[in-house]
Order: structure tokens, then sequence, then C-alpha cells
């Protein structure tokens, strides 16, 4: 959710350093040469669009190593919004990091973004096949909030071509309990200054609050299917090794999600943290 997005911000150092930790085992991908410079990062931090299934979809890049990496971000969010400090400060010769903006968020405009039923699935295809697009014969994946919706589908759809996963504050469901949440969140005026303020920057606040509705609604979509359901019935084909964080102090996404997530994904690990998003483990060492 983007409430969180503040605190991983916070705490991107560390989780720099731990996230490094998880992916030193990955497989190497193809290097691919990097676009223009991005002012708001260093020098090595390149932005570039690629034509995939019909959009461009804009994508930040840094590194030059074999292990690359895929950051998906949450809800209303991009890739610079999301994850700066990791884009920032992971280690450029070990991995390459692509941080990407769905369809519809960030630089991924036009089309203004959508919500029909299945824009899970499509996010996970869009975002598979922009790797394939960059060359990348394998990736890992770390996904939070909707992102790790995401990353959850990708792994059970395309179990090949993930390696690992790191996901947090994600939900493979909807249920009463998460709509009521839905409801509190839909009107961006009542978010917190610090939370807005980034994403007013990048939208405006009509296209901000206008899309805020719209993902409410298209979240809700979700409840009235079987069982709330939005990816449990993929869980199990996840068979990539899969390890799941979860803000003890989330307020939008309960913890009962992530032990579902954790109980239905074989082999998977989870670990509770005091903030919304900070690892606090060495993951799947």
């Amino acid at each position: 959710m983007a409430a969180a997005a503040a605190a991983a911000a916070a705490q991107g150092l560390w989780g720099a350093r731990r996230l490094r930790l998880f992916l030193s085992t990955l497989k190497p991908g193809i290097h691919v040469p990097q676009a223009e410079p991005v002012a708001a990062f260093s020098s090595s931090v390149t932005s570039a669009k690629v034509a995939v299934n019909g959009v461009h979809l804009h994508y930040l890049r840094t590194g030059g190593g074999e292990h690359a990496v895929l950051l998906l971000p949450g809800m209303l969010g991009s890739g610079e919004t999301d994850f700066g400090p990791q884009i920032e400060n992971l280690n450029k010769k070990l991995f390459t990091v692509v941080a990407w903006d769905p369809r519809g968020y960030g630089r991924s405009r036009p089309p203004d973004r959508d919500f029909p039923v299945e824009f899970f699935e499509r996010d996970a295809k869009d975002a598979v096949d922009l790797m394939k697009m960059l060359k990348f014969k394998k990736v890992s994946l770390l996904g939070w909030s909707d992102g790790g919706i995401t990353a959850l589908i990708a792994a059970a759809r395309y179990p090949s071509y993930i390696n690992k996963m790191v996901i947090w504050g994600a939900n493979a469901y909807v249920t009463d309990q998460d709509e009521e949440i839905y409801r509190g969140i839909r009107d961006v005026s009542k978010w917190s200054e610090r939370t807005r303020k980034p994403l007013e920057a990048l939208y405006g606040f009509d296209y901000f609050a206008r899309t805020c509705e719209k993902w409410v609604d298209g979240i809700k979509q979700f409840k009235h299917l079987p069982d709330g359901n939005i990816c449990r019935h993929l869980l199990p084909l996840v068979q990539c090794p899969t390890l799941i964080v979860h803000g003890e102090k989330d307020p939008l996404v309960p913890s009962f999600h992530a032990d579902f997530i954790h109980k239905h994904v074989k082999g998977s690990r989870l670990t509770f943290s005091e903030a919304f998003v900070v690892f606090t483990t060495a993951p799947l060492s």
C-alpha cells in the first residue's frame, strides 16, 4: 500500500543490505545497454521506455551485475517513488536492478490506469514480458502491496522464468475487513501529507485522486468472487524460493494474509517486522 512507501524509504539502506544477502545466489541474466540517466538519482541510474503488449512501459535500470532483479511497486506507486533507496544502494557489481512502472502508473502513461478484474494478471504478464524484452534469461522479483500480488501471479504463471521472490504487504484474497479498510483510503485528501505529497508531485492531484478511487472500486471487485479470490488458487503453483515479509503494525493489510500466503506457498518463509517494510533476517540464506 502507498502508506508504507515512506517507511520503506526510511529503511532503504538496511533493506538493501538484507536484500543483497537474498540475491547473492541468483542466476545470471544478460546485460543490455543502458539508456538516459535520471536526474533524481546518481548517473548510474538510467531511464527508458519499451513497447510491451501495446503500451510503452517505463523503467529505471542500474547496475551491471549478473543477477537480474525486478522491483514491483505498490498501488499508485512507481519504481522511483517506491524503491529509491534500493535503486541507489544495491550493489551494482552484483546486480542488474530494474524498477518498472506498471501501465497507467508513474511514467508508463498513456494509457490512464484502469482496473478490469484481470488487472493483476495483466500486470504480471507485462512485467515478465518487459524483462524478456530486456533480454534477461531469468529474474527474481521483489514486490510489495499490489506489486507483491503481481509477483505471486508471475511466479505461478511463469515458474521457469522466476528465480526467487520476496513479497511484503500482499494479499491473495479480499475480506469484509479489507473492504472496510479500502473505503477508508478512498479519499486521498485524508491521507497524511508525507504519503500524499510524492504522489501528487508525480501525478497531479486530479489524476492521483481519481485513480485512487478507481483502485478502490477495482480491488473491491474481488470481494464478489468466490472466497474473495485474487490469486489464492495460484499459490500452490509457485515453485521458487519465497520470502514473505509483513509489518506487525501494517494498518492496511492484516497479518492473516501473510499467514495464508505462507501456508499455501510451498517452502516459503515468513518473517514479521516492527516496521511496515524492513528486512530483519538474512532472506533465504
